[in-house]
C-alpha cells in the first residue's frame, strides 16, 4: 500500500506538471482515490490498520495494530525539546519495532528531542528546495519533468514517513529518506540525487 501511494502521487506530479489535460488528471486522480478506498474497504488488514490509526490508545488496538504508533508517540514524548541523550533511547530496545528503519525519527526525536527533528526536517527541505531549483533551472523538458519527478518521489517519502510517525497519517512501511537503514532505499534515494546532479550540470 505504502508503494502504491509513492508510485501513484509521483505519477500524479509528474501528469500535472507536465501539462496533462484537467479533465483526464482528475479522471485519473479519483480513478486512483477509487482504488485506494476499494483496496481498504475489501481488506480487513488494512481496515483495522486505519481504524487502530484513528483510535491508537483504544485497547483493541493499543497492543494490536497501534502498537507502532503508541510506542512511536511515547519516544516522541519523552525527547520533550532537547531529547534525552544520544543513546537514552528506551524505546529502541526491541519496545519499538522497526526503530532503525521505518521509525528512526521516533528514535531521533527520543534522543535529540524537538530541535533533533527539527534538524533533520530542516535539511531534508534544504535538499529538496535545492532539487526543485535544479528541476526549474533546466532548459531541457524532459529533463525537467523527471528532475521534478525525483523531487516528488524523495518528498512523498519523507511526508509519508513523518506523518506516519507522528500520527497524522495511518502506518506504512516507508523509510525516511538518506536516514533509515536500508541499502535498496538508499541506493534509489543516491541514484534519483545522481540524475539530479546530471541535469543541474547540463543545465550550467
Amino acid at each position: 500500500m505504502g508503494a502504491f501511494l509513492v508510485i501513484a502521487t509521483t505519477a500524479m506530479a509528474v501528469l500535472f506538471l507536465g501539462g496533462v489535460n484537467a479533465r483526464m488528471f482528475f479522471l485519473i486522480a479519483a480513478m486512483a482515490l477509487g482504488a485506494f478506498a476499494l483496496i481498504i474497504a475489501f481488506d480487513d488488514l488494512r481496515r483495522t490498520r486505519i481504524l487502530a490509526y484513528l483510535d491508537p490508545w483504544n485497547p483493541a488496538y493499543a497492543q494490536g495494530k497501534a502498537y507502532q504508533l503508541t510506542h512511536s508517540l511515547i519516544a516522541f514524548g519523552r525527547g520533550e525539546i532537547f531529547g534525552v541523550g544520544l543513546g537514552g533511547s528506551v524505546e529502541k530496545l526491541h519496545w519499538l519495532p522497526e526503530a532503525h528503519t521505518d521509525f528512526l525519527l521516533a528514535v531521533i526525536g527520543e534522543e535529540f528531542g524537538f530541535i533533533g527533528v527539527m534538524v533533520v526536517l530542516g535539511l531534508l527541505t534544504w535538499l529538496m528546495l535545492r532539487c526543485i531549483r535544479v528541476a526549474a533551472r533546466s532548459t531541457n523538458p524532459f529533463a525537467s519533468l523527471v528532475a521534478f519527478g525525483l523531487v516528488s518521489m524523495i518528498f512523498v517519502h519523507v511526508l509519508i514517513n513523518v506523518g506516519m510517525t507522528v500520527g497524522v497519517m495511518p502506518i506504512t512501511g516507508i523509510p525516511l529518506p538518506f536516514f533509515s537503514y536500508g541499502s535498496t532505499s538508499l541506493l534509489v534515494n543516491l541514484s534519483a540525487i545522481g540524475i539530479l546532479l546530471n541535469v543541474s550540470r547540463q543545465a550550467a
